[in-house]
């Protein structure tokens, strides 16, 4: 069994309603990756998922803290921000521990790490990100743009397998449409295993000790839409991305 620890996926919506002179607000919070966490579960992995607003209190400050809890750490639709600029640093300019170096150590002390696409992944939308500009942009297996890195699909694009790998054992040929991506580029080293509308979708590679991972499209909607998270190559491609990440498989 793979602990997998999830961050991210979440956010609040704060609405509001204007009716002529009148408006009023409504607010509501959504926890996503629902479709992820489940297709693991039911694999018999182990999954925590700690939510954008808890990473900063809840994310152990050491890598060896971190591997103690987890053999995977998967970053999704979550800004290098949230890391970086807990309410210590931001209102009472007090020092902390950078949660991104932690992430690091713990890839180089032989964590499996992997990011997932989205809004606030890689670059992200109007690049507030910025993953590129932090100690993990050498942990990724992939280049950050150092611009707004969305490429919108909004009449859907299949992706496909290029290369053989454990990790796309059975998953050859085209997969069910996507409506977007983030686009990376690949690092010398690295493995691309997937590609959509031209652009890398799913690469692998090694830091330190550790197997990272990168898929540039969402885990769960918006851009993979019902067709691709119903697929049952979906829970086949996550489990055995995390088992290699984890180190269960061969490289």
């Amino acid at each position: 069994m793979t602990r997998i620890l999830l961050l991210g996926e979440s956010w609040f919506v704060h609405s509001i309603h204007q009716k002529g002179f009148d408006s009023f607000t409504t607010s509501e919070f959504t926890l996503g990756g629902a479709e992820f966490t489940a297709a693991l579960r039911e694999a018999g992995h182990e999954v925590t998922h700690l939510p954008c607003h808890e990473i900063t209190d809840a994310l152990p400050t050491t890598a060896e803290e971190l591997r103690s809890i987890a053999d995977v750490v998967v970053l999704s639709d979550v800004g290098a921000n949230t890391f970086q600029l807990p309410q210590a640093t931001f209102s009472r300019s007090e020092t902390t521990v950078d949660l991104i170096e932690v992430l690091r150590r713990f890839a180089e002390l032989g964590g499996g790490l992997m990011m997932a696409g989205g809004y606030m992944t890689f670059s992200g939308i109007d690049a507030k990100a910025r993953w590129g500009r932090t100690a993990l942009a050498e942990v990724l297996p992939v280049g950050v743009l150092d611009r707004d890195d969305r490429v919108e699909l909004p009449s859907g694009a299949a992706p496909a397998t290029v290369a053989a790998h454990p990790v796309t054992a059975g998953l050859e040929g085209e997969w069910p449409a996507l409506l977007g991506l983030n686009e990376v580029t690949v690092r010398e080293g690295s493995i691309e295993l997937a590609r959509c509308a031209g652009h890398p979708l799913l690469v692998v590679g090694t830091y330190g000790e550790g197997r990272t991972a990168a898929f540039t499209s969402d885990i769960a909607p918006h851009w993979a839409p019902p067709g691709f998270v119903q697929w049952p190559g979906y829970a086949t491609l996550f489990d055995q991305l995390t088992r290699w990440l984890a180190k269960e498989v061969a490289a």
